[in-house]
């Protein structure tokens, strides 16, 4: 099965290795991978991720223009690892990484089954990262890391698999800004960088991107369109915006979405999912869920104060 992170092509080849010779079996098994969640199709900016399972054997991962990191994500296994030269054997657990850049090839050879994370960052978004920490993005090489432990990989791997597999997933604008963290993350401790330059966001700017977000509720944002209202990068924006209003954007945007819902709730020709419609929630059952986190009451509570 070809398998690959980013177009989804990969080899997953079933073998036996004459340990004298290092001969590969030609026999290739086809079911050894199982695809359990991608984020294909749901609009996230500049990076892909994948979630599967394997049945342990050979695992090839072809050069491609794109960075791919892979996190282990079930049961601890051991596997041999090959990539630029390197030879790893090692005993893999929840949340190592192998950080696999762009032009390189990688191997495993695991002893047995494994849920792996895979993801793929495009080059776009690390030139998007590499602006907001005054970066040449032509100068950056992010170097090859076997079983990398990073605290904030580790979390941001965690979440991602999180929005693509658990029951309330948080959308777009919180997964880009995910994405961006990520990208950041490798180009701050993996790469090399300059002093960032100061840069704020204006009253004005402000003015313009929160009114964007209130006449467009309804609609599923992306981090990379409020950027552009705001005329900068999303990595700048994303920092500048948190620092003039001390919310993530993604948060500012459910905060308001839960005050407009509560406005709606008011008119009593309007049901809880119309309301949860024209707020911009997926459905009432999400719109409940925010409600209680960001004001303590429930849809149906606030409704009924004004019956």
């Amino acid at each position: 099965m070809a398998f690959s992170l980013g177009d989804r092509r990969a080899h997953l080849i079933g073998m036996r290795r004459d340990r004298r010779d290092g001969a590969r079996s030609s026999a290739a098994d086809q079911s050894h991978i199982k695809l359990t969640a991608t984020s294909v199709g749901r609009s996230w900016t500049g990076f892909e991720v994948q979630v599967y399972e394997t049945l342990g054997g050979f695992v090839e991962m072809l050069p491609k223009t794109n960075h791919r990191l892979r996190m282990h994500a079930g049961a601890p296994i051991f596997s041999t690892c090959r990539c630029a030269g390197l030879v790893q054997r090692r005993h893999m657990t929840p949340g190592d990484f192998d950080v696999v850049p762009l032009a390189q090839s990688a191997t495993w050879e695991e002893d047995g089954p494994a849920t792996m994370l895979g993801i793929c960052l495009m080059p776009s978004l690390i030139r998007t990262a590499a602006d907001g920490m005054n970066l040449n993005p032509d100068s950056i090489s992010v170097e090859v890391q076997l079983q990398l432990r990073d605290s904030r990989l580790d979390h941001i791997g965690w979440a991602l698999q999180a929005e693509l597999q658990g029951p309330e997933p948080q959308g777009t604008l919180y997964a880009d800004s995910l994405g961006l963290a990520l990208a950041a993350r490798l180009l701050q401790h993996y790469a090399p960088i300059v002093p960032p330059r100061p840069c704020t966001l204006s009253k004005r700017r402000l003015s313009a991107v929160i009114d964007y977000i209130h006449d467009n509720l309804a609609h599923d944002l992306a981090l990379n369109e409020l950027a552009a209202v705001a005329g900068f990068s999303p990595s700048h924006f994303n920092r500048m915006f948190k620092d003039a209003t001390t919310q993530p954007v993604h948060q500012f945007v459910i905060q308001r979405r839960v005050e407009y819902a509560m406005c709606l709730l008011a008119n009593r020709n309007l049901s809880l999912n119309e309301v949860a419609s024209v707020a911009g929630f997926s459905d009432q059952s999400h719109m409940a869920r925010c409600m209680r986190r960001v004001a303590g009451v429930t849809p149906a509570v606030v409704k009924r104060q004004h019956e």
